[in-house]
């Protein structure tokens, strides 16, 4: 028997009329009879504001097949998958003789272990664990990494106590210099992997009002590629050029919404869908996308900002998250606080859903992902950076699942970067204060 079949590359992507698409991973991207490519390690960082009601949070029982905490229910689906790390520290979050302003250092030091200058103007901090990742995986990409908030950013100057507000509208440094723009609209994330034709603001709104989507630049190469591919390749392309259409058809309707309302001085964020949820939902399906395209391997995500004052009325609750967590041991103000908590970590657990069911090679995203959950504050009531809320969730061949490891007082943050880092192959002896790598951590 001869087989001619040619592979298909891997770096295969379709164009047309100033767009891309990079392709997901299909069978014919492997020569016949070659083994199984190993899909790439991800990374992802998901931060979630202004701490946690402790309590309700913590395992009681360490190691393995611990009782799920109230807020921690939502990813009960999840338990092969997840480790939750207790007593690790963002020290640099402390006053260290600056003064009260914990919300800026919140954000500043949670993905660097750096503590930030205390300025509007020249601001400096550290290079952050998700940018050291981007450093090398993003040679290998096309973008080396997405940057993804669900919270507008605050105004220019002072957010904090004397502090620039670009320690709490981002996590992510490029340089101890440069800070990174979180990206809230959904339409500028799609943009950015996908591209368009219309660089300029009339020529943009002309192609929102046509209504083409993407898929129609390039339908023409997808009707010769289908002619090449099996059956089982055709319905892999098949299930992704739907996923995209939803969420093109999501954020044109988010659109439509916002040109329709009737409030002159509301500034709506371009193609923001207005409730919390479907935001979160659309912002994650487009990470999906991302990483199954091979268009970056590390992703950043703000469910809120450092000091977020966001009320959730979807869940009943209209006070500010930052006002509750200053809850003075009210008993009442504590359980919105910790509604807040779990409603965010349900949030969590539907991209953990969405990376699991997304297919990638002979398995899911969730299979070669690293995902890091959590914040740099601890109590938010009296602003401790140490004992912090953090979870490790990834697929089981890269870290076993099903556990709580605790590790002594003050250890840092900063060691758990270094793991994540191993696993990924990206070459890093030491970062910002780490001490080395987590034992038992495998």
């Amino acid at each position: 028997m001869i087989v001619t079949r040619k592979a298909l590359s891997r770096r295969s992507v379709l164009r047309g009329l100033g767009v891309s698409l990079a392709l997901p991973a299909l069978d014919s991207m492997t020569p016949a009879f070659a083994a199984p490519a190993v899909r790439p390690v991800r990374l992802a960082f998901l931060y979630h504001p202004v701490g946690m009601i402790m309590d309700r949070w913590t395992p009681a029982a360490k190691g393995e097949g611990f009782a799920f905490t109230p807020t921690m229910k939502p990813l009960e689906a999840f338990r092969e998958n997840i480790t939750i790390l207790t007593g690790l520290a963002q020290v640099q979050g402390r006053a260290l003789g600056d003064g009260p302003g914990d919300h800026a250092r919140e954000g500043a030091t949670w993905l660097t272990g750096v503590h930030p200058k205390r300025s509007e103007t020249d601001i400096g901090c550290g290079i952050s664990a998700d940018q050291m990742a981007a450093r090398e995986l993003g040679k290998s990409t096309e973008l080396a990494s997405l940057e993804i908030a669900l919270e507008a950013p605050g105004l220019a100057g002072a957010c904090d106590q004397n502090y620039s507000c670009a320690y709490t509208n981002t996590v992510s440094w490029k340089t101890p210099t440069t800070p990174l723009p979180m990206e809230p609209s959904p339409r500028a994330v799609f943009e950015r992997l996908f591209g368009d034709g219309a660089t300029d603001p009339a020529s943009r709104s002309r192609r929102r009002e046509e209504q083409r989507g993407l898929l129609d630049y390039v339908a023409g190469g997808i009707d010769r590629l289908q002619t090449k591919l099996g059956p089982g390749d055709r319905n892999k392309l098949s299930e992704y050029l739907d996923a995209i259409r939803d969420i093109e058809r999501r954020i044109q309707k988010a659109e439509r919404n916002s040109a329709e309302a009737k409030l002159p001085k509301l500034a709506k964020p371009d193609g923001t869908p207005d409730a919390f949820e479907d935001h979160a939902k659309l912002m994650v399906d487009l990470q999906a996308i991302a990483y199954q395209s091979g268009m970056t391997r590390v992703i950043t995500f703000m469910l809120g900002r450092a000091g977020s004052n966001r009320p959730y009325r979807s869940i009943g609750i209209s006070d500010g998250h930052h006002s509750l967590t200053h809850h003075m041991n009210d008993p009442e103000k504590i359980d919105k606080v910790a509604k807040i908590d779990a409603h965010l970590v349900k949030t969590f657990a539907y991209y953990l859903e969405k990376m699991k069911s997304t297919p990638d090679g002979d398995g899911n995203l969730l299979d070669n992902l690293i995902v890091c959950y959590g914040s740099s504050l601890g109590d938010a009531n009296i602003h401790t950076h140490h004992d912090l809320p953090i979870a490790l969730v990834a697929g089981t061949r890269l870290f076993a699942g099903n556990r709580h490891l605790v590790y002594p007082g003050e250890t840092p943050l900063n060691n758990l970067f270094l793991n994540m880092f191993d696993k990924a192959g990206v070459p890093c002896p030491g970062f910002g204060d780490s001490t080395g790598r987590l034992a038992g951590l495998a």
